[in-house]
């Protein structure tokens, strides 16, 4: 098992099948998904996961931000999913113990994530790995 970085439109399309589970919206619209990954590459967004076999069973999409609410800077996660067939097995906490050394070298003193309402296993994962319930997230489409 290891946990690497994407770079490259091969590692984001092997990616793609975990990540669809979480954004199925992408779904038809694969071509799209990659291309917005490679956009956001371009503003610091990364991409990282485990790999087994040359098997995808995990992922999480971070970036780094500075801000005033957290007094410092953070990684904030965008996406973190595990392969449905393989959850309950440890990948989504090893990825978060690898995301909290990999943002402590980065120099951040927090990681922040938004999770949906309805993601109640999810959250309950988010508590036990000592996240706390912090805010709202308010959106307003335009």
């Amino acid at each position: 098992m290891q946990i690497k970085r994407a770079h490259t439109v091969e590692e984001i399309k092997s990616c793609l099948p975990v990540l669809l589970q979480l954004r199925p919206h992408y779904t038809d619209q694969q071509q799209q998904m990659i291309l917005q990954i490679q956009q956001q590459f371009t503003e610091g967004f990364e991409l990282h996961y485990i790999e087994d076999q040359q098997q995808v069973l995990a992922c999480a999409g971070i970036r780094f931000l500075t801000l005033l609410s957290h007094h410092s800077r953070v990684m904030y996660v965008d996406d973190l999913i595990t392969d449905q067939v393989h959850r309950s097995q440890g990948y989504a906490k090893t990825l978060i113990d690898y995301l909290c050394d990999y943002a402590q070298s980065q120099g951040c003193t927090t990681i922040t994530l938004d999770s949906g309402v309805q993601r109640f296993g999810a959250h309950r994962f988010y508590l036990r790995e000592h996240f706390d319930i912090v805010s709202h997230h308010f959106v307003r489409k335009l």
